[in-house]
């Protein structure tokens, strides 16, 4: 790609904002469309540019769709442009940092399909994500010519959320395919995320016509396999930018709050209704979220999804030293148990 418009890659007003007299003849914006260990790929107004980071940065430090002020002349990043949002998970493992997974982002695309990977608890997670990230979601839901009810799918999707907005598609058929336009406009960019198998390689071959590995789908299953093994950003026919993603085994979220409690609307509105500020919804007197599941109004086994990811997310959320005061804390009261039982006659 040459001679890109800026405005086309996604540049806006809120970036240039950011940046000072730096941009001259050779130092210039960037997009990154590919992250590797040593290396960044990023579309410039000039064309694609292979450019090295400077001492201090790491590519861990970076995501997909990054702006970045580069010497195109020494092939190497100088800085990195504030972002506008940046969608991000809890690393795996123990390991407490977060994981980046793609930068100033419009749409979130979460794809599952109309089979047995359609899982309510892991798109809540999802739209979590999507409303921590300040990204717009849209859940897509592929394999649609498989399911005997199709529709169904769909309107599970939006009884989850005020937040959800949800399609059903035949990956493979392109007059299904340009209802996703809309998401897709130029300059706009759409991040694909979901597990392997559900179709995210087919609709990213079929809007950017990109050659991405697809095999078949299996028939004990009814799962599609790709290669799909790191992200990328590149440009649809409709003009706008698609981020793909490779599938997700584990959502663990990071900082989520925010995003939990606008999934999870229903449930904050009635939390200021409870008899006692610090209610943990358990078995308190005067609970409204207790009240309203008894009463039906609230199903139960979403009331249970809602303590879960609140739970996780204040735990991954933990500074170190916060982890490091409570499993030292957790050490004394194993250490205190123990001698007390020594003790014991």
């Amino acid at each position: 790609m040459t001679n890109t418009p800026l405005t086309d890659l996604g540049w806006s007003d809120t970036f240039a904002s950011h940046v000072t007299s730096e941009i001259n003849e050779t130092v210039q914006p960037g997009r990154l469309s590919d992250v590797h260990r040593d290396r960044v790929l990023a579309k410039t107004a000039e064309g694609d540019a292979s450019l090295t980071l400077p001492a201090g940065m790491t590519t861990g430090d970076l995501a997909v769709g990054d702006w970045v002020l580069a010497d195109l002349a020494t092939g190497q990043v100088k800085t990195l442009v504030p972002r506008r949002n940046v969608v991000r998970r809890k690393a795996a493992g123990n390991d407490m940092r977060a994981q980046l997974i793609a930068a100033n982002v419009d749409t979130l695309m979460i794809v599952t399909s109309c089979n047995a990977d359609f899982n309510p608890a892991r798109l809540e997670r999802y739209l979590a994500l999507a409303a921590s990230s300040d990204a717009l979601p849209l859940v897509v839901l592929t394999k649609a010519d498989l399911a005997d009810d199709a529709a169904s799918y769909r309107r599970e999707v939006e009884r989850l959320s005020p937040l959800a907005t949800a399609l059903t598609i035949d990956a493979r058929d392109m007059s299904e395919l340009a209802t996703l336009a809309p998401w897709l406009r130029p300059g706009d960019t759409a991040a694909l995320v979901g597990s392997s198998g559900v179709g995210k390689s087919t609709i990213l071959n079929g809007l950017t016509g990109a050659t991405a590995l697809t095999q078949g789908i299996r028939e004990d299953d009814a799962k599609g396999r790709h290669t799909t093994t790191s992200r990328s950003l590149r440009q649809t026919t409709c003009g706008g930018w698609l981020i793909d993603t490779p599938g997700m085994r584990s959502l663990p979220l990071d900082n989520s709050a925010d995003g939990i409690a606008q999934v999870f609307a229903d449930f904050d509105g009635l939390t200021d209704q409870c008899k006692f500020s610090d209610c943990q919804h358990l078995t308190e007197p005067g609970c409204a979220i207790q009240a309203a599941v008894a009463a039906g109004d609230l199903d139960e086994k979403r009331f249970h999804r809602w303590q879960k990811l609140q739970r996780e997310d204040q735990y991954n959320s933990e500074t170190i030293a916060e982890a490091r005061a409570r499993h030292k804390n957790f050490g004394k009261r194993v250490k205190s148990a123990m001698k007390e039982k020594r003790d014991k006659p």
